[in-house]
């Protein structure tokens, strides 16, 4: 079967964050991190199906979305997860404030590798935690263990990972995350790991695996968040999960959840059911699809005198170097060129932008003319 990942839906006036926050003007939005493509089409029926029933109470997650999920697990990454290791989330950013929450004291430090998607850098402090942000060795996601070495402390309790990174795109591998594991260990630190782009690795031959498996004795200190809204474009339904192996660490996340943190709606557990289990052909074109929509990126990239880009092994997300330009505020500028990207401040990287190209090619066509007509 093929599947049209060319037509343009029209988002304007919609309520669409990433659109409508340049309504009225002509700016084309890449930035915010969902695709313009519509959901798979298994998935629509799904929930058409789901709608007709008519009746939308709380609910819990079903036998089938739960052997959905372990299946998933067990197949794309050989992580054979047990039902009971499975905690429930409306997102994955509620995931990572209910871990700093969880683990720890006030006062006590949580160490992340920057840049990273900014609700890492926000996190810590509403937990009352203190954030010790560790610069990674290079733009494209490299880990800089002798910077993590440099900066743990006695009141270090928790590491967050985000792999594949956001937003340099990069798949570490299984050495890179045997070494992070065993830093872990030997820093008796609790394994945050965001891993919501693993069905998005892009690179033949790459592959993605979970930071839990990586090194013997990390999965019993580790909280895995994954949700199938960034592979399937369904972030507004708000179905996410933690994967939390130990007892204790299980029973410490879901107190510090209980009475705070919603539960995930039917349609969420409806759309992460139908994922999992009826989309593999429509998500294996999707790949082909924005693999060649990356490569197109890097190519205006790379012919561009004062930009520069690592290639991204996952993700639809370029991380581009724009300080050759000379300017303070590069997202600015582009903005002005009538191209909405995200400000790599936020995410602790001054003088870069991020461009999100999960859109149709029609659509990067006319972001990239005019990425390309910006200049020192």
């Amino acid at each position: 079967m093929s599947w049209d990942f060319d037509t343009v839906v029209d988002r304007r006036g919609t309520g669409s964050d990433k659109w409508d926050a340049y309504a009225g003007r002509d700016v084309v939005p890449m930035w915010v991190a969902d695709m313009d493509f519509r959901a798979p089409p298994p998935l629509l029926e799904a929930l058409h199906r789901r709608v007709d029933h008519g009746v939308f109470g709380y609910t819990s997650a079903t036998a089938e979305v739960v052997e959905a999920a372990c299946a998933m697990l067990a197949e794309h990454y050989h992580w054979d997860v047990s039902p009971d290791w499975l905690v429930w989330l409306p997102g994955l950013v509620p995931g990572l404030h209910v871990a700093c929450t969880a683990f720890g004291d006030d006062g006590d430090e949580v160490l992340t590798m920057t840049p990273v998607y900014p609700p890492f850098l926000q996190a810590p402090a509403r937990a009352r935690r203190r954030l010790v942000a560790v610069p990674l060795a290079d733009a494209g996601g490299a880990i800089d263990f002798d910077a993590l070495e440099a900066a743990v402390t006695p009141a270090s309790r928790v590491l967050m990972l985000c792999s594949p990174q956001n937003p340099t795109g990069r798949v570490y591998c299984a050495a890179e995350l045997g070494l992070l594991g065993e830093f872990c260990l030997r820093h008796d630190l609790i394994l945050v790991s965001d891993e919501i782009h693993c069905g998005l690795v892009l690179e033949p031959g790459v592959r993605h695996r979970p930071a839990a498996t990586a090194h013997p004795g990390v999965a019993e200190r580790s909280v895995t968040l994954i949700a199938p809204s960034k592979t399937y474009n369904i972030p507004g339904l708000g179905c996410s999960l933690a994967i939390i192996p130990d007892p204790d660490l299980r029973r410490r996340f879901r107190r510090a959840r209980a009475g705070f943190v919603p539960d995930v709606n039917v349609l969420g557990y409806t759309a992460a059911l139908a994922a999992w289990r009826d989309c593999d052909d429509w998500h294996a074109a999707l790949i082909a699809y924005l693999r060649g929509n990356r490569d197109r990126v890097r190519a205006v990239v790379s012919a561009h005198p004062d930009l520069s880009m690592q290639n991204p092994d996952a993700t639809y997300l370029a991380w581009i170097d724009c300080r050759a330009l000379g300017v303070e505020d590069p997202a600015r500028v582009f903005e002005d060129a009538g191209l909405g990207l995200s400000d790599g401040r936020r995410f602790g990287g001054r003088g870069f932008v991020r461009l999100n190209f999960g859109c149709p090619r029609q659509t990067l066509e006319r972001g990239l003319e005019r990425l390309a007509r910006v200049r020192r």
